[in-house]
């Protein structure tokens, strides 16, 4: 099956920013690297979304692990990780919980609100840039008070993982994407 290129872009953004330690490989502590700064990046929300947010970042690798290291040596590599964006409904529950997860972080008075100040917080610490943050707010239709939906964010972060899916708002956190 032929997948668009902003699907292909957004399988390499992604494996960039989870590889944290630059190895060309994504291992159990990149995500662990990961989670702390998405959790450090968040002191307003509560404990129990902070440890949300790490059981879904440990979920996420473990369910990497489980379905794509296909030599079993604890890494995955770039090919290898290509099935999870472009296989998506292997990891459909994963996605949800991780997207679930992240917005309820931005979200710490439960309004299902999330303000650009926190939003660029936990996307700069995932490790996107800020140019690309400020497209992808802006394409979720902020409210006058700058304010964009939790619900709005949720679909989003999903939709990023679909495979068939171009023209959406998070092709805007690839560089080369508008």
């Amino acid at each position: 099956m032929e997948h668009p290129q902003a699907a292909l872009s957004r399988v390499d953004l992604i494996f960039t920013l989870f590889d944290a330690n630059g190895s060309g490989e994504i291992e159990a502590h990149d995500f662990e690297v990961m989670a702390r700064r998405v959790v450090e990046a968040a002191p307003q929300s509560d404990a129990a979304a902070k440890a949300a947010m790490t059981a879904a970042f440990h979920r996420y690798w473990k369910t990497l692990a489980e379905h794509l290291d296909d030599d079993r040596n604890g890494r995955v590599d770039r090919e290898e990780y290509e099935d999870s964006v472009l296989s998506p409904e292997r990891f459909e529950s994963t996605i949800d919980e991780f997207a679930r997860s992240l917005a309820r972080l931005g979200d710490p008075d439960g309004d299902g609100l999330i303000e650009r100040q926190v939003f660029t917080a936990l996307m700069t610490a995932i490790g996107f840039e800020q140019q690309n943050i400020d497209a992808l707010f802006a394409a979720l239709e902020p409210d006058r008070d700058d304010r964009i939906s939790v619900s709005n964010w949720v679909i989003s972060i999903k939709d990023f993982y679909q495979p068939d899916a171009a023209g959406i708002p998070g092709d805007r956190l690839v560089p080369s994407a508008g």
